[in-house]
């Protein structure tokens, strides 16, 4: 890898500025998804035991610029602690005389979080003389928060280029499984990409396409792949002005010599809602007042099939509207047969986006994938093959070290 990680690191008295993501679900003060605490949890331990006076960075929500009450990290800061088994001191600002004294008062192995980086414009700005002012509390650069990678901030971007740089140990999982998943694979490669619209993934699929050799289009998506070659698809999602997107898609996938998998039938209903009467048909049987809202048995069957014969899949994206039973079936069905893959050995399976976490929690099997990315945006352009600013300016400090 292409950058410094906690290796090569001695922190002993070393003032660690880390930057986690701390941007927890909280409703009412209250948390009411730990799941981003507890992954940065390991990062920040493994610092304090190992002597270093720990600093630790976050932003929350979209305060703009200005400090709102509700939008203090201070809630998060016991939560922490619990986490860490270990107390973690507050102070409700992150640049200024307040923190100095704070950092000050740190010993070997102690714990700091800083308010929320959000309360100055300066963040999302990447004003350098913000992150300078970040940067002067500390010795040493962790980032530990892959999913804000992809934001060119002063606590992500322009603070790393004022210290020396590493990548905690979140980071550095993340990025070996995204590296492993398509940039240096174990074939056969395959990637289920789905969701409601072509027009918002276009640059995902452009980028996946070169780099797999199956490509399973699923959800509502795959409604405007079919219609694109003339196929009825009833009353169902989809988008009628991407047909000749759809059908280059399918020709250039042809030309990488991709194969393309769209369903072979259908679960389909006359409403949207909980319980509604629902049946299965073959695709060019959808009845003109129905929609598709879910994969049918036979996809799920041929999708399953061929996960199979596969060494490693990418997926982003539900094969139908899972938050809705009955609709949920070729998402659970599909998901619990890549976790036995996995289980196994005979698979590796590396998942993200916020729907594709939601749909593999309720499939129970959100701890049996090889890895899940709970990033979100960042996941997404990874996919998209785009930079992540807060990637570069660690893998640029790693080849002038000559890590490359």
């Amino acid at each position: 890898m292409v950058f410094r990680t906690l290796n090569g690191l001695d922190p002993r008295g070393e003032r660690v500025l880390v930057r986690a993501d701390l941007n927890v679900p909280m409703h009412d003060g209250v948390i009411t998804d730990a799941t981003r605490i507890e992954r940065v949890a390991p990062t920040i331990r493994e610092l304090a035991e190992k002597g270093a006076r720990v600093i630790v960075l976050s932003h929350f929500d979209r305060p703009k610029g200005r400090a709102v009450l509700s939008m203090s990290l201070r809630p998060i800061a016991e939560r922490l602690g619990d986490v860490l088994g270990k107390s973690v001191a507050f102070v409700p600002e992150c640049v200024g005389p307040t923190v100095k004294v704070a950092v000050a008062s740190l010993g070997d192995g102690d714990i700091l979080l800083l308010e929320n980086t959000r309360f100055h414009a300066g963040e999302e700005a990447n004003d350098p003389e913000f992150a300078q002012a970040l940067a002067e509390n500390a010795d040493i650069y962790v980032n530990d928060a892959f999913s804000a990678a992809h934001r060119a901030h002063a606590s992500t971007e322009g603070v790393a280029r004022k210290l020396p740089s590493y990548a905690g140990r979140l980071m550095e999982a993340e990025l070996g499984a995204l590296s492993a998943a398509l940039e240096n694979p174990e074939r056969p490669v395959g990637a289920i990409i789905g969701g409601s619209k072509i027009s918002t993934k276009l640059d995902l699929i452009g980028n996946v396409l070169a780099k797999v050799d199956t490509l399973f289009i699923t959800g509502a998506m795959a409604n405007t792949f079919l219609a694109a070659e003339g196929i009825n698809v009833g009353k169902s999602l989809q988008e009628a002005d991407m047909h000749e997107t759809a059908r280059n898609i399918v020709r250039e996938a042809q030309e990488k010599g991709c194969e393309i998998i769209l369903p072979v039938d259908a679960v389909i209903a006359r409403e949207f809602k909980a319980g509604a009467a629902s049946e299965t048909c073959l695709i060019g049987e959808v009845p003109d007042d129905a929609m598709i809202l879910d994969a049918g048995p036979r996809t799920v069957e041929l999708i399953s099939d061929r996960l199979a014969t596969l060494k490693t899949l990418v997926w982003n994206g539900p094969l139908g509207a899972f938050e809705i039973a009955p609709f949920d079936r070729a998402t659970v069905a599909v998901a619990q047969a890549a976790a036995k893959l996995t289980q196994e050995g005979k698979l590796r399976t590396v998942a993200g986006g916020g729907d594709t976490v939601s749909a593999l929690r309720h499939a129970g099997v959100l701890e049996r994938m090889s890895y899940v990315s709970t990033a979100g945006g960042a996941f997404l352009e990874w996919l998209e093959g785009k930079l992540l600013p807060g990637i570069e300016v660690l893998r640029t400090a790693g080849q002038q070290l000559g890590l490359d």
